[in-house]
């Protein structure tokens, strides 16, 4: 059993290095912070071409390419509702991904991987802000509990790999993310960029009034999703250890106010209506960043300019409201 501290040792820029879900918004932004900091050797492959929940196809790809290093953020995402009524094949195909990929870079002899996890992995009433350590120390949300069992799973097979065989696997917990690239589908995407197409849609069509899920009143803190590419690319040069390391703000502020910042950048200037029928979700999820901010690193871009940059980039390409 090895648990001895490793030394952290940056990625050579001429490495091989695989990036899963390179098309997703986490995967490319890691690719476009990869190639900013000179990193060119990278190996992708789409879903077409390769599935991650398919153990065979995993072992053959990494037998085959060998990647030296591997940022695994590939995943089944969603918001609330896909969550909720998903349960079972968001804990199906994100364990397995998380298995066959960690269990491939192992047998590869894989200099390091990082895994992308959730901070929905924490208790539904965790201390807030949120410490790495209060991970299994209470019950779960209920709605993202299979997502959140199979990111779990992931984290820690990375720990019990370094234990057991001495590799150097790590894991990063991001708050929500938004940004290029995002998923804006009515249904499927994450909270902030159902708003922007909710308020961009009412805007043209030139509705009186929006109505939003819940009261309002939960705590939500948002992480620009290149930023968190450039926490990745920083921590697999500056960080091992066995513990998942936090990714997010510090701040945080309501969905109330987030939806009347969404509406403000979108220039919707109808009125904003709550149903209480439906659910709130978790009350509060904010992240104690200051094991990231101790290694050095924190966050560059702001609510309000992340939202405009995405915002812009919703915009820039229509077709991608439809995922």
């Amino acid at each position: 059993m090895s648990e001895q501290k490793k030394a952290v040792v940056p990625m050579d820029r001429n490495a091989k290095i695989y990036v899963a879900g390179h098309r997703g918004m986490v995967g490319s932004a890691i690719v476009r912070e990869l190639e900013r900091q000179g990193y060119h050797n990278l190996v992708f492959r789409t879903h077409k071409e390769l599935d991650l929940t398919r153990q065979d196809q995993v072992e053959a790809f990494f037998a085959a390419e060998k990647p030296e290093y591997v940022f695994h953020p590939a995943g089944k995402v969603g918001g609330i509702i896909a969550n909720s009524n998903g349960l079972a094949d968001f804990m199906y195909e994100n364990m397995m991904m998380a298995m066959n990929v960690m269990h491939s870079a192992w047998q590869n002899g894989v200099k390091k991987l990082e895994f992308l996890g959730s901070s929905c992995i924490y208790p539904r009433m965790a201390p807030q802000p949120m410490p790495e350590s209060c991970l299994l120390t209470s019950e779960l949300e209920k709605t993202n509990e299979g997502y959140a069992l199979a990111k779990i799973s992931g984290l820690k097979y990375c720990e019990f790999l370094n234990r057991q065989y001495g590799t150097d696997f790590i894991s990063v917990m991001p708050t929500n993310l938004y940004g290029p690239n995002d998923n804006y589908h009515p249904t499927h995407s994450h909270v902030l960029p159902a708003l922007i197409r909710r308020f961009h849609e009412a805007k043209e069509a030139g509705a009186a009034s929006v109505t939003c899920w819940g009261d309002g009143s939960p705590l939500r803190e948002f992480l620009y999703v290149d930023d968190l590419a450039s926490l990745c690319v920083f921590l697999m040069n500056h960080y091992s250890g066995n513990e998942t390391v936090n990714a997010g703000t510090g701040k945080e502020l309501t969905i109330r106010e987030l939806t009347e910042l969404v509406a403000k950048v979108v220039g919707y200037e109808g009125e904003i209506l709550w149903d209480t029928s439906k659910p709130n979700g978790t009350p509060r999820k904010l992240l104690d960043v200051s094991k990231a901010t101790a290694l050095g690193w924190t966050y560059r871009t702001e609510l309000e300019e992340g939202i405009r940059l995405s915002y812009q980039d919703f915009l820039s390409n229509p077709m991608r409201a439809e995922r």
